[in-house]
């Protein structure tokens, strides 16, 4: 198949284009037909180097995946079109645009850190929600802060993003960045006095039009970090959610911003503090009620709300050096069901456990001793197969 040619890299500021159809494939995916289309040329960039791929229509039909293989480009489609045919194709620019702004943004950053320290990006992911940079050496949070500030400088002076297409005796006499090796024509984005990198995406025209760059976080990561950054109209919307979130806090916990963690950090220890006082009467209470059960019960079944797992095993212990029998506690309803914990030191508690689940479906397991799980049943139907 011929390669498809790349109207994205002539103009990725155009939105329409037209093409001719060069064939068109049905195919079945997860029980949906689907159309694999290849055009003689696109604006489609595809999944690649990192990133994910554009979205529009053609011929009004939405464009659900596009792939790039051997340079030949393949648009996925929900429905079919003419071999031969001529058809209109859309791109979604504002997709398109925040893409561009994510990857310049990305190229700036790691410029920055490779000049600097020295490290290369050696791994990239731009995806519709996050922009993920991996590196081979360790920033900490100072560090990364200082590239941060630098990279928005850069986006500030509005320095060209240049595009170009060197020969293979300039690629030679040119220092740049690659993640990988490249066979046939090196497609270089330039922006003066930050970066020189291989990469075959659409960018801005000049760092301007990225507007701001913002860390949202970094992390230890295969001997180097992992930074997660967003750029843009992207940046913009993830202020305006966390201004949402911290306007609400700010009002629930009538605090200020300035001494919201105080707050929060407060509301903390009391809600544990509190955690820990309930878990104490509940131990005394469920104490309580184990006294209460006659000791010459044989079998003793008991039904509770509201209980965590660890009163419920130290329930059960306590019942089985009184009780010769089998003992169990569940706790829950009848409308969600019950969590138990079911023991005996004389007979296998696994039986009853066996019971439940072949008449009742529960989950669970464990050993002779006792055994612990769920059920999806009425107290009643409990009982009445294991009284």
């Amino acid at each position: 198949m011929k390669q498809t040619k790349k109207l994205y890299d002539l103009d990725a500021y155009a939105i329409e284009f037209d093409a001719a159809v060069l064939s068109c494939e049905e195919v079945q995916l997860d029980q949906q037909v689907i159309y694999q289309v290849i055009l003689d040329q696109t604006l489609f960039f595809p999944e690649e180097g990192g990133q994910s791929p554009d979205k529009g229509t053609i011929q009004d039909i939405p464009v659900i995946n596009v792939q790039i293989q051997d340079d030949v480009i393949v648009h996925t489609l929900e429905a079919p079109l003419q071999v031969g045919e001529k058809v209109h194709g859309c791109i979604d620019w504002k997709h398109r645009f925040s893409n561009m702004q994510q990857h310049s943004g990305e190229h700036i950053f790691s410029g920055l850190v490779n000049k600097k320290f020295g490290y290369d990006n050696v791994g990239f992911h731009l995806s519709d929600q996050i922009v993920t940079m991996d590196f081979n050496g360790v920033l900490t949070a100072e560090e990364a802060a200082d590239i941060e500030y630098a990279a928005n400088e850069m986006i500030l002076k509005n320095i060209p993003v240049q595009v170009t297409f060197p020969s293979k005796e300039e690629l030679s006499d040119l220092n740049y960045r690659s993640k990988i090796e490249i066979d046939g024509q090196v497609r270089i984005v330039t922006i003066a006095g930050v970066d020189v990198c291989a990469c075959c995406a659409p960018h801005v025209r000049r760092t301007g039009e990225i507007m701001m760059l913002k860390i949202l976080n970094m992390q230890n990561y295969k001997g180097g970090v992992r930074i997660s950054i967003l750029c843009g109209f992207r940046a913009l919307e993830e202020y305006r959610q966390k201004t949402v979130i911290l306007s609400e806090l700010t009002s629930s916990l009538s605090a200020n911003q300035d001494s919201l963690v105080e707050a929060v950090t407060k509301l903390k220890n009391v809600n544990q503090s509190l955690k820990t006082e309930v878990a104490v009467a509940k131990q005394e209470l469920m104490e309580a009620k184990l006294e209460a059960v006659p000791k010459d019960q044989v079998n003793v079944y008991l039904f509770e709300d509201n209980l965590d797992a660890q009163v419920m095993r130290n329930a059960v212990n306590q019942l089985v050096t009184e009780h010769s029998g089998i003992c169990g506690i569940f706790t829950g309803d009848d409308e969600e069901g019950y969590r138990f914990n079911i023991g005996s030191r004389t007979e296998d508690a696994r039986s009853i456990a066996t019971i439940l689940r072949e008449k009742l479906g529960a989950k669970g397991g464990g050993s002779a001793a006792m055994v612990q799980g769920s059920v999806i049943a009425k107290k009643e139907m409990i009982l009445a197969l294991i009284s």
